[in-house]
């Protein structure tokens, strides 16, 4: 793979070792403004559909099958991966999401996907 990719809430306090952060949620966070949140690039695109984010609605029983529909969903979605994956493949990037759940979210499902595609 290019360059690292890592993960982090948008909440965290944002730090210079981030490299390019990128929100992967379709949604914008609650309660965070955007001079806080010092996201480089909102790639709400990327993100689970609305359909798909509502039926999941964070349910721990349902996460298999989530992250085989997400899975499915971004091979359907060449241009937002390839942005990402041209972002990644240049610079350090971090993937930003609101999710309390560090361990069962999109942007997990999102960075294995992407190392699958070896960038």
């Amino acid at each position: 793979m290019g360059k690292d990719i890592f993960l982090k809430r948008v909440y965290d306090t944002p730090s210079t070792n981030d490299g390019f952060r990128v929100l992967v949620d379709r949604v914008w966070p609650r309660g965070l403004t955007k001079e806080k949140a010092k996201v480089d690039l909102w790639l709400k695109d990327i993100a689970p559909s609305s359909a798909l984010r509502k039926w999941f609605a964070h349910d721990i029983n349902k996460w298999p099958a989530f992250v085989e529909k997400y899975q499915a969903e971004l091979k359907l979605n060449k241009s937002a991966v390839n942005t990402i994956s041209q972002i990644a493949s240049k610079q350090k990037c971090t993937l930003l999401f609101g999710a309390k759940d560090t361990e069962h979210n999109q942007a997990v499902v999102l960075l294995k996907f992407l190392q699958q595609l070896k960038i």
